[in-house]
């Protein structure tokens, strides 16, 4: 991957973009049956980028039998691992030449700062697609020891079509994260991106159809929820659905496969995780940098995000002191400027519900250790708030935006007792120099993934998902994530001597 490129040649590269304005389905750009579309406008500026197609359900229908057809044919689905490993590297490998296009294509739609774009969402997306085409000619089927008499074989099969429904903050991340290992299973999808986040998907299964993947096997459907997603859900032809976003949504997934044919549902859902920094951690220079970065990555918009530093009093006062000047380091504008690590919120409503919590902090009286201010109608400053009680509701509600808040504790036990007192369980970050303490912090906590003396989700190798209310039915990443996109079968076979 190559360095940045100034703001100029970023802007530059933005007015030269052919922006998709269509769906893709069975190889081809594809226009909803209604004609209707909808606008798709850069957070950062409120510029009109597309007339994106307007899905519907008879829509969903055509992508749902297409997806069935490829499936059933055996196009995908039956080829060599190897086969279909070559294709998704070819794909990658189509992902790098483009790389500057879909940085800035991401920058756009998402008001994401190109400097991420850059240097986390495209290699990401690359690295996972990779690791997973390289693993998919490693994974062994098993046999069971049933004695001389008898063979048992426990295969996996790819499950079939898959319908993926993907969130609007990490718009190639996340698609990654279901395609991967999906495809590496030999399964055929339906996508449907985010209503705000579409371009990018549609542009990655434009170069999958130069790649190789055969018609059929990637579909991406664009529209809204109510529209598409509520159809892949309920659609009796889906076998699958994995989706990631919000705890109410993922309820509704389902309720979807209740009412339909029991598909299997995997939920990555919300999170309001906590942030432990204990009285003997080390470096409180390093803790205070991941603390921001826990707080205000992504503009808070980041389902793993830690939203509520949980301190110990003794170094409470020392601590959100150098918070607050390695908060400086957080600039906050043009998300084409590689300068700025900090972009638009993702719409006007977005900006409006983080507003009003900026506004509940005035109201509860919080103190006030950075920021608190909104600009331009599109931006949010880095914000904390100190004083907060674990029961209020600036702690307990996932806000999705750059606010942390700030608890104070007086011991471990209650420690633990404020991380684990919420409805989420998706991450949590533990800073302490006690490695026992460390150990039983990480066991006590109830969450997905709990890390130690750093801020992070882990890495490809690495399952991600959560307990409570931010999970359900499986796990991205990982080879565990191959699990969820395969159905296992126990072949039987009689060996014993039946002539005498």
């Amino acid at each position: 991957m190559s360095e940045f490129l100034t703001t100029s040649e970023y802007k530059d590269i933005a007015k030269s973009l052919v922006l998709p304005t269509t769906s893709f389905i069975n190889g081809e750009a594809y226009r909803a049956m209604s004609g209707e579309s909808f606008t798709s406008t850069n957070p950062a500026t409120g510029e009109v980028l597309a007339e994106i197609t307007a899905c519907q359900a008879d829509d969903v229908d055509y992508a749902v039998s297409c997806a069935k057809g490829a499936f059933d044919s055996g196009v995908w689905s039956e080829l060599h691992p190897n086969e279909r490993k070559a294709t998704l590297l070819a794909l990658c490998d189509l992902v790098e030449k483009h790389q500057h296009e879909l940085a800035v294509m991401e920058s756009l739609d998402s008001g994401k700062p190109i400097c991420d774009c850059e240097s986390i969402d495209i290699p990401e997306f690359v690295h996972t697609v990779r690791w997973h085409a390289e693993l998919m000619d490693k994974i062994y089927d098993q046999t069971a020891p049933v004695g001389s008499d008898a063979m048992s074989m426990i295969v996996r099969e790819p499950v079939g079509v898959v319908g993926a429904v993907l969130p609007w903050n990490f718009p190639l991340l996340m698609l990654a994260w279901k395609i991967a290992p999906a495809l590496a299973a030999g399964c055929s999808m339906v996508i449907k991106p985010a209503k705000q986040t579409s371009l990018t998907a549609i542009r990655i299964a434009e170069l999958a159809a130069e790649a190789g993947l055969p018609k059929g096997v990637l579909n991406v459907i664009t529209g809204g929820g109510a529209a598409v997603g509520e159809a892949i859900g309920r659609h009796m032809d889906v076998d699958m659905v994995t989706f990631t976003g919000s705890t109410v949504t993922g309820r509704r997934f389902l309720q979807y496969s209740s009412d339909s044919n029991l598909k299997k549902v995997v939920l990555e859902l919300g999170g309001k995780n906590p942030c432990v920094v204990l009285d003997d951690a080390e470096d409180l220079d390093y803790v205070a940098q991941q603390v921001c970065a826990a707080a205000f990555w992504n503009m808070g918009e980041n389902c793993s995000a830690g939203s509520r530093l949980i301190v110990h009093e003794a170094i409470q006062d020392k601590l959100l002191e150098l918070v607050k000047k390695y908060s400086s380091e957080w600039q906050l504008g043009d998300p084409l400027d590689p300068q700025n690590n900090l972009g638009a919120m993702i719409d006007t409503g977005h900006f409006n519900k983080v507003c009003e919590y900026l506004e509940l902090g005035k109201q509860e009286g919080y103190e006030v250790v950075i920021g608190g201010n909104a600009r331009d109608g599109r931006f949010i400053e880095p914000t904390i708030f100190a004083g907060v009680k674990n029961s209020d509701r600036m702690a307990q509600e996932e806000i999705f935006g750059p606010i942390l808040s700030v608890i104070t504790v007086s011991s471990f036990e209650e420690a633990m007792e404020v991380a684990n007192d919420t409805e989420y369980g998706l991450a949590a970050s533990v800073f302490t120099a006690n490695s026992k303490r460390a150990i039983k912090a990480a066991r006590a906590i109830k969450a997905g993934t709990v890390t130690v003396n750093c801020f992070g989700e882990g890495d490809i190798t690495t399952p991600f998902g959560g307990y409570k209310l931010s999970g359900f039915g499986g796990r991205d990443n990982s080879i565990h994530a191959h699990d969820q996109y395969t159905e296992l079968k126990t072949i039987w076979v009689d060996l014993s001597d039946h002539s005498a």
